[in-house]
């Protein structure tokens, strides 16, 4: 059973960088045709689709957050980041890391970590 757990601040200041590190324990990271995901919810706001690291390495971006999202990976620790810089409130959200598995789709959720940026 794939599990994936996220971690970081729950309070960011306004022009820092948020991190968020997601630890995956039940499978590799590496492992063929899995797209590890970035997904977030802004309050009262539907599910925003923010990036991924594939089992590859490569990464892709929502265009709109393009210029300020880095993902990276840790393999030795099987755990994988998302770092989004100079953030404002309307980067307030909950933060999803889930597997996107090619044959099965987006089958492995963590529960969500809340990120407040203050105004």
């Amino acid at each position: 059973q794939v599990q994936l757990q996220e971690s970081g601040p729950g309070l960011v200041k306004p022009s820092q960088t948020l991190s968020l590190t997601c630890t995956v324990s039940g499978g590799s990271i590496t492992t063929n045709y899995n797209y590890w995901t970035w997904i977030r919810q802004p309050p009262g706001k539907g599910l925003e689709w923010t990036g991924y690291i594939a089992y590859s390495g490569s990464t892709h971006y929502t265009p709109s957050l393009k210029s300020r999202t880095y993902i990276s990976r840790d393999t030795s620790k099987n755990q994988f980041t998302l770092q989004l810089s100079s953030v404002t409130p309307e980067d307030t959200a909950v933060y999803y890391c889930i597997r996107d598995s090619l044959a099965l789709g987006m089958d492995y959720w963590g529960k969500g970590s809340q990120v407040t940026v203050p105004s």
